[in-house]
């Protein structure tokens, strides 16, 4: 299966994503990011946006889509069940907060994006989930010690 210029899975995908995101930037205005290294949050941030433009644009992409059914099929079941953990996972963490639940919320979207970049064979997305993860995961070590609980 291949996709033409746009990639509506891999849409609906961070879509579904940023749901819970928008809905905790809601509830929690007022907190505040405490990592001060510059690098770490440059390198969550350009990792995050390029992972949300890429999850559904084939940008430097030769051909974008799957090379076997069994390929798409892993595609949609194990973002699935990646998506669906990240979804209880938040659903937890918004009514009891912990560092372990928030380092899991900062380690499945970077499985999602690993996942689909090689999937879909689309080397500037794994690239782009990597930097992302090494941001993401260490930003939310740096803002840990703010969850109640620590643990």
């Amino acid at each position: 299966m291949e996709f033409g210029w746009i990639n509506v899975f891999g849409a609906v995908i961070v879509i579904l994503m940023l749901i819970p995101n928008i809905v905790y930037a809601i509830k929690n205005k007022g907190e505040k990011n405490l990592c001060t290294n510059r690098f770490m949050n440059a390198a969550e941030q350009i990792g995050r946006y390029a992972c949300i433009i890429l999850m559904w644009l084939p940008l430097l992409v030769w051909k974008f889509g799957f090379g076997s059914v069994f390929e798409m099929m892993l595609y949609m079941a194990c973002n699935g069940m990646l998506l669906t953990a990240y979804g209880i996972a938040f659903a937890v963490y918004m009514k009891h907060r912990s560092a372990r639940l928030a380092l899991v919320l900062a380690i499945l979207p970077a499985c999602i994006f690993l996942l689909s970049g090689i999937l879909l064979r689309h080397w500037l997305l794994v690239g782009f989930s990597l930097l992302f993860a090494f941001g993401h995961i260490c930003v939310t070590c740096m803002n840990a010690g703010r969850v109640r609980g620590g643990n």
